[in-house]
C-alpha cells in the first residue's frame, strides 16, 4: 500500500511539473505576424495606422510639386509633429517612418534638428580641436548645409458615442519655405474607426 502512494504521488509530482514547464498559460507560445498586416484589435491608433500614415504621407510628399519637379535634392528640416489627441501617440515613430521613405528615394534628405546640431558641432569641435585626428581626414567646420524647408505637423482626434464609439484621426503635415516662411504643400490623412460601446 505505502508502494501504491508512493508511486501516486511520483506520478502526480510528475505530472506537476511537466504542466509547469510548457510554458505561459497568457495565449502560449509567441509567434510572428507581418508587420505590415492590418490590425483591428482596438479603436484607438496603432502601429498598422501609423504604417498606413507614413506611407501614405511620404509617396504624396513625393508627388507633390516641390519635390517632384526640383532639379537638386530637397533638404528638409523636421519639427516635432504635435499630438493633439487624448492618448499617448509616438509622432516621432510616424515621421521617422517618413523620413527614411523620402531618403531612400533619393530625392530628398534632412538637416539635423536644433539637438542633432548640437552633436553636429561637438564632434566637430572633438576632430579639430582636440589634437586627436589626423587633419587631412577630420570634418571641416563650417560646411553644413542648411534646409529649404521645415516639414511640421499635428494629430488631432474626435470621439463620437452614441450606438457605437467612432473615433476620428487626422495626421496633417506641412512643408514651409524657410526663407520665405510660406507654406509651400499640405496634406494630411484621415482616419475613422469604429467599434461598440
Amino acid at each position: 500500500m505505502q508502494k501504491l502512494t508512493n508511486v501516486i504521488l511520483t506520478l502526480g509530482f510528475i505530472s506537476l511539473l511537466g504542466a509547469c514547464a510548457s510554458g505561459p498559460r497568457y495565449g502560449g507560445g509567441a509567434s510572428y505576424v507581418d508587420p505590415k498586416s492590418i490590425e483591428q484589435t482596438t479603436n484607438e491608433f496603432s502601429m498598422s495606422d501609423i504604417g498606413m500614415v507614413a506611407e501614405e504621407m511620404a509617396v504624396k510628399m513625393l508627388q507633390s510639386p516641390v519635390i517632384a519637379q526640383s532639379k537638386d535634392i530637397v533638404r528638409i528640416q523636421v519639427t516635432d509633429v504635435k499630438n493633439l489627441t487624448s492618448e499617448y501617440i509616438n509622432t516621432a515613430t510616424i515621421t521617422n517612418k517618413i523620413k527614411n521613405k523620402l531618403v531612400n528615394s533619393g530625392r530628398v534628405e534632412f538637416a539635423g534638428s536644433a539637438g542633432q546640431n548640437q552633436a553636429a558641432v561637438d564632434a566637430l569641435r572633438m576632430q579639430n580641436q582636440s589634437g586627436l585626428y589626423d587633419s587631412k581626414t577630420a570634418a571641416q567646420m563650417g560646411k553644413m548645409q542648411g534646409a529649404k524647408y521645415r516639414l511640421e505637423g499635428s494629430l488631432t482626434s474626435m470621439t463620437q458615442r452614441g450606438d457605437v464609439k467612432s473615433i476620428s484621426y487626422n495626421f496633417n503635415l506641412s512643408l514651409i519655405d524657410i526663407q520665405r516662411n510660406v507654406q509651400v504643400w499640405g496634406d494630411d490623412k484621415e482616419l475613422r474607426k469604429v467599434s461598440g460601446r
